[in-house]
């Protein structure tokens, strides 16, 4: 089979049901898949059984060969065993390497807002990053993360990217979350501009007025 291409992931990725919907996490803080996220598998001398692969709605890998290997909702070393006792009807000892890829979205004031998928062990500050960084009118001192949580609502963090080593923008990723950078207020812009142009309507609408009277 052929390796998905990074475009397909993502596309896949953004009409994935539940996509963006659900974080869950182990016991022990553990990010787990999700549907809609997805996984990428590299299987020594079987390109067949190769590429990104994204987590179905019944939490099996989307591609014919692995329909039936369940990752989602599980710790990585059950997952990883998993896909182990799938090869290994193909091969006594399979050699291969497995990766877990939350997906992740980010918008607002960032140079490419996008959905795409990382590492669950990603910083929130290296998942900016990737999306090209804030733009120069964008609010590095306080980033919001909607992390969504078991029962449908998202729980709200900020995330000071000003000073990386405080709070949370050392800390991971998590499936599902939506980074949103905030513009920068400035006032020249928010608050001088407009004023001006009320200030120049109205000079406008007088002018039109005397304008009438005098026509009267």
């Amino acid at each position: 089979m052929r390796q998905l291409s990074g475009l397909y992931v993502l596309l896949a990725l953004a009409s994935a049901p539940g996509v963006l919907a659900q974080s869950v996490t182990s016991p022990g803080g553990e990010s787990l898949l999700t549907p809609g996220d997805s996984i990428r598998v590299t299987v020594w001398r079987k390109p067949e059984f190769s590429g990104d692969f994204v987590v179905g709605p019944d939490g099996t890998i989307m591609h014919p060969l692995y329909r039936t290997v369940r990752v989602a909702e599980l710790p990585w070393r059950t997952a990883e065993a998993n896909i182990r006792t799938f090869l290994s009807q193909f091969e006594e000892t399979p050699q291969f390497v497995a990766e877990p890829l939350v997906r992740v979205a980010i918008s607002g004031e960032v140079t490419r807002p996008q959905v795409f998928a990382v590492n669950p062990r990603t910083p929130l500050a290296e998942a900016v990053a990737r999306a090209g960084g804030a733009t120069p009118n964008g609010r590095r001192d306080r980033v919001r993360v909607f992390r969504p949580e078991r029962d449908g609502t998202r729980r709200e963090l900020v995330v000071d990217l000003e000073h990386p080593e405080r709070g949370l923008a050392l800390s991971p990723v998590h499936s599902g979350d939506q980074i949103v950078i905030d513009r920068r207020r400035s006032f020249l812009r928010d608050v001088l501009v407009p004023a001006l142009t009320v200030v120049g309507s109205i000079a406008s609408v007088g002018l039109l007025v005397e304008r009438a009277t005098r026509g009267n």
